[in-house]
């Protein structure tokens, strides 16, 4: 095959200039995404072996290599991993299939990619991270069964593909460097930065060094491991240091933070199995940008990379949590497909989510301010799980935190703390649902329950009205929203309701979507608010889901009159007198009504008009 020269896609050349002009103090990182690419690409070798033998072709002497030339100015990586097919390579070093490269484009040149080079590893462009040091780079690389091809490019507009002859399996990397990244030609650079990142690799790493025997000065290559080979979670608690727990986090999961807890054991008796797992401190950018619902936990059986794909590993709602588990007792020589349907995931899965359930509970009680800080960044994927983790639901509802009517903006408070604070005669935990704090700290649906110092939940996350009606009740205590249902109402209002008998007619033919129009002791200072049926939408959902193109069902609320407003009072009397001001009146405490519910006017201009007709009136 002749050589063959394409252009990079129009992403690529953008994150290829993003990566190599905004990312110079932390050039370090390209080998960690170097050595952790041929480390998994030596992964899947592995086990496409169990089921395939022949895919090895003996070439079992699993390790990564590094030489250094200073003379000609490269520094090699060489790995007897899977490999790449020419169709590979185009797929893998031309482009970037990643759904997310659009996302990572957007908030890369929002953010200062200085103060986050996690989003490097988090998009799947570490391989790209060469070009911080290297003035070009050349991939000879060679998969089972077909020719080898050599890669090359100094990363600006286009590549070349060449066909080459190569014995063995496995990609060797050459990276032509730049003058002013000849440090990583060093001896001692090498060895600190492979000891830095990844010192805890299950594979070795190799540095081949040529020396000049004293006696006949005759150069000799040495080939030296330089990584410890250890891998962590295999390790006692007591011999791993914090810095040694953090580095393999940053590994993990390709975030410069600190993670904000780690969790670390050995499961034993039905089912045995070692767990390290990671709580991060912050939402990673890809997170939900991605919207992919699953959790990726590694697993490992007996050290053997097996996946980090297995739905039933960890549930969703826990999809930020980092980490290994090995197992011992799983089939080694199955597919994926037939592991992911044994029984013993499913123990696994029980075991990790209720360790991890606790250990978040326990940083709630020993560190409230911590746990706030991880509820504003994974609070909304905990509630996920109040839908689809039944046999979890209250120790996950014992997790969420919500303002509050007797709190402080920004004053948190929980469902148990509320239920503390409950008068004897309350039954309910009542709420509130909403756009913001602001739009409902003073809602209509508030007043009576101000009145009479009762505590309400304001939820602001635009989940709670999805996922707080399916907890349903909490510690034998039933949910209640504000908004919806039936409220008990005095005897007093059977008086008022001879009163406004004919207007309650009139106004329900009147107005359309309206379900039922009835007198409330709900309202202190309001005119008039609709309200919902219990398992209804609220109208600021439903708001959401039409800015979202999403259809909407037609629902029908119920209009509900404060007797004791004088306009209530007044456009009672207008219809009782006949008087054709009563039409306009009524539409407009209707409107007020859907205002104040947080929803959006079906006829602005009507409402308007009726408004300006009133003023002038008046």
């Amino acid at each position: 095959m002749a050589q063959e020269t394409m252009q990079f896609k129009t992403e690529l050349e953008q994150l290829l200039h993003l990566i190599t002009h905004s990312l110079y103090s932390h050039r370090e990182v390209f080998l960690r995404e170097l050595i952790s690419n041929a480390c998994d690409a030596i992964d899947k070798i592995r086990f496409q072996g169990l089921t395939n033998p022949d895919c090895l072709e003996d070439n079992t002497d699993w390790k990564i290599t590094l030489r250094a030339d200073e003379e000609a100015g490269t520094l090699i990586l060489t790995d007897n991993g899977i490999g790449m097919s020419r169709e590979d390579v185009i797929e893998n070093l031309g482009t970037i299939a990643h759904s997310g490269t659009k996302a990572f484009l957007a908030r890369a040149q929002e953010a200062d990619l200085k103060e986050n080079p996690e989003l490097i590893g988090q998009f799947g462009v570490g391989f790209y991270a060469s070009f911080m040091v290297a003035e070009s780079v050349t991939v000879d690389t060679k998969a089972h069964g077909t020719e080898a091809v050599r890669w090359s490019s100094n990363g600006t507009g286009n590549f070349t593909l060449d066909a080459i002859e190569k014995a063995d399996r496995g990609t060797t990397i050459t990276l032509h460097l730049k003058e002013d990244a000849k440090e990583y030609l060093n001896e001692w650079t090498i060895r600190s930065t492979v000891k830095k990142f990844s010192d805890f690799l299950e594979h070795p790493v190799t540095l081949i060094t040529t020396q000049k025997d004293e006696e006949s000065e005759v150069e000799e290559e040495k080939e030296e491991q330089i990584n410890s080979q250890k891998a962590i979670w295999l390790r006692p608690k007591n011999e791993i240091t914090a810095e040694e727990y953090s580095e393999f986090y940053k590994h993990l999961s390709h975030d410069m933070n600190e993670p904000a807890e780690t969790i670390h054991y050995n499961a034993e008796g039905a089912i045995e199995f070692k767990a390290l797992l990671f709580i991060p401190e912050k939402r990673p950018f890809d997170l939900m940008m991605n919207h992919d619902p699953k959790a990726h936990l590694n697993l490992y059986v007996q050290r053997v990379f097996i996946s980090n794909e297995f739905d039933n590993l960890l549930p969703g709602y826990l999809r930020f949590v980092k980490g290994v588990v090995d197992a011992s007792d799983l089939p080694l020589n199955v597919s994926r497909e037939i592991l992911q349907e044994n029984p013993q995931l499913e123990k696994i899965r029980n075991n990790l989510v209720s360790r991890i359930l606790k250990t978040l509970a326990q940083i709630k009680e020993k560190d409230f301010e911590k746990f706030s800080g991880l509820h504003e960044e994974f609070g909304t994927l905990l509630k996920e799980g109040l839908q689809s983790d039944w046999s979890n639901k209250e120790k996950i509802a014992d997790l969420l935190l919500f303002e509050s009517t007797t709190k402080e903006p920004g004053e948190k408070t929980t469902l148990a703390h509320y239920i503390e604070n409950l008068t004897d005669d309350q039954e309910e935990i009542l709420y509130l649902a909403g756009e913001n704090r602001d739009q409902i700290a003073n809602s209509p649906y508030l007043e009576r329950y101000k009145a009479e110092g009762r505590e309400v939940l304001l939820m602001t996350d635009p989940i709670d009205d999805f996922v707080m009606p399916q907890l349903m009740e909490f510690k034998g205590k039933k949910l209640k929203a504000v908004n919806k249902g039936e409220q008990d109402d005095t005897d007093a209002l059977k008086e008022e309701e001879k009163t406004f008998e004919g207007f309650i007619g009139y106004a329900k033919e009147l107005l359309n979507g309206v379900k039922e129009v009835k007198l409330t002791t709900r309202l202190k200072d309001s005119a008039a608010v609709l309200v919902g049926e219990e398992n209804t939408m609220s109208p600021h959902i439903e708001e959401m889901m039409r800015r979202m193109g999403q259809p909407v069902p037609e629902t029908q609320s119920v209009l509900e009159l404060n007797p004791e407003h004088p306009i209530v009072q007044k456009v009672q009397a207008l219809h009782a007198a006949n008087d054709s001001k009563a039409e306009a009146l009524t539409h407009l405490l209707h409107d007020q009504a859907v205002l104040a519910s947080g929803a959006k006017l079906k006829d602005p201009a009507a409402f308007t008009t009726r408004l300006n007709d009133l003023l002038s009136e008046a």
